[in-house]
């Protein structure tokens, strides 16, 4: 069977990257990052481009969180990476429980440079050692960018749990693939179809299906006849995509 390639991948226009090098990479829009992991685009706009708004006669601005895996790939249309998209998920985490941008950010920044990894967050070690907020630290005019350490031992204590980390599957101390919870038979490998969320088994991404069930009139069989595949493996598709979309 040809392959199948998700839908939002066929919109980008790959000039300066050999796809080759992309394999193991994942790719995603903000948009159906967004989508992913739970929050509005604006919010993943911001955390990985950064924010500028009017103040006075000038502006102001705020940097990315992080510089993304896939900054200096030349794309229609920003994208990130599979490692991007898992720390997504604990920055979600912290700010619903109130952590500010500036102290999520200079978290990470800390972390990175103690432990010399490039995306902390999603490591096992950050699960086993991130209730242990880092020492405070003084940016280049000055400020003390962590402030109020008894306080913020208690929210990083409340957020970093177990269950933030359920589904993920790790290489060493690096996120591999993650299976969200919830969604059994559906999965987000980067060395498979970009990334894209796959149906387990067949490795077809889940919109791909998704869409042909719709085209097909919602019939089932019929979906699973044209992609020769069991019409079970429909409706886990189905049923992702549609909690996904709702």
């Amino acid at each position: 069977m040809k392959k199948q390639y998700p839908r939002e991948v066929k919109n980008y226009t790959f000039r300066h990257m050999v796809a080759s090098n992309l394999l193991d990479t994942g790719i995603y829009s903000l948009g159906q990052a967004a989508r992913l992991i739970g929050v509005e685009t604006r919010a993943v706009r911001r955390w990985m481009r950064g924010h500028r708004w009017k103040y006075g006669e000038g502006h102001r601005s705020t940097p990315p969180l992080w510089k993304a895996q896939l900054a200096d790939a030349d794309f229609d249309e920003p994208a990130i990476g599979f490692r991007d998209l898992m720390e997504l998920r604990l920055v979600r985490a912290f700010t619903d429980a109130g952590v500010s941008l500036q102290v999520i950010k200079a978290t990470i920044e800390a972390a990175r440079d103690s432990w010399h990894m490039d995306y902390p967050l999603t490591t096992r070690r950050f699960l086993t050692d991130g209730k242990k907020i880092f020492e405070s630290a003084v940016d280049d005019a000055g400020d003390e960018t962590l402030t109020d350490v008894r306080a913020r031992q208690i929210v990083f204590m409340h957020v970093i749990k177990p269950s933030l980390y359920t589904g993920i599957e790790y290489a060493g101390n690096v996120a591999r693939l993650w299976t969200p919870s919830g969604n059994k038979g559906v999965a987000l490998d980067p060395s498979r179809q970009f990334g894209t969320p796959i149906v387990v088994g067949p490795s077809i991404p889940t919109d791909t299906i998704f869409d042909a069930f719709i085209a097909e009139g919602r019939d089932r069989k019929a979906v699973a006849r044209q992609f020769e595949i069991e019409p079970k493996h429909v409706d886990i598709a189905v049923r992702f995509e549609e909690r996904l979309r709702a």
